[in-house]
């Protein structure tokens, strides 16, 4: 709010000017179209903030930038401005916090750990769906749903077990008996086809896993 009231001096001052600007608190893009244009704004909005409006600027967080070489509140935006994707430390840090909530270790069962992951996904979808890279969320419920694929099979245990759990989801006895014996890792036992045969999208959909973009095939 401070931010707001203090900058809407800055804010008039690049509309006066004719900018293309995003500014969100004290976090502000400027949009030009040469980096040599980019030096003379800087230098000219730096001189603005120190000796009109007697603020600091943060020189080690402040710089001239290719648009996708910068982030904007988690977004960063290609170079012709033609799309709003998702910044790539904010999809690390998607990614850690959903490796958190679907530790195989975790000891709880599937229900109890789909209520706060579904809690995270619909809160970050609210945000970053507004990106204009659907592939890029459709990759994300992919991943997702084989972490969970993965998280099942360990939880399945014996040999003996999994090979009941494949045949009641309808995976045929010789794929089940091949996939239950098999010596494979969790992470790769995740993505076979047997196991995404019983498993299906529709089955997480039915347990209320929430997507983040549209259907995919994984």
């Amino acid at each position: 709010m401070l931010s707001n009231l203090v900058l809407d001096a800055l804010d008039k001052e690049l509309e006066r000017r004719g900018h293309r600007f995003c500014r969100y608190a004290d976090d502000c893009n400027i949009y030009v179209r040469s980096r040599r244009a980019g030096e003379r704004v800087m230098a000219s909005v730096c001189r603005f903030v120190t000796l009109t409006l007697r603020l600091k600027v943060n020189e080690s967080k402040s710089a001239v930038a290719q648009p996708a070489e910068r982030k904007f509140l988690g977004f960063t935006i290609t170079n012709d401005g033609g799309e709003r994707q998702i910044a790539a430390k904010a999809l690390q840090r998607f990614k850690t916090r959903v490796r958190e909530l679907t530790c195989r270790t975790r000891g709880v069962s599937l229900d109890q750990l789909i209520e706060p992951l579904a809690r995270y996904l619909i809160g970050w979808r609210g945000y970053f769906s507004f990106c204009q890279t659907p592939r890029v969320l459709a990759n994300l419920d992919a991943w997702i749903r084989r972490r969970l694929r993965m998280y099942l099979w360990r939880q399945w245990k014996t040999g003996t077990n999994r090979f009941k759990e494949l045949r009641q989801r309808g995976v045929p006895k010789f794929n089940a008996a091949v996939a239950a014996g098999s010596p494979t890792g969790f992470w790769r036992m995740s993505g076979h086809p047997a196991v995404q045969q019983a498993l299906r999208n529709h089955y997480f959909d039915s347990i209320g896993l929430p997507r983040l973009g549209g259907s995919s095939h994984a």
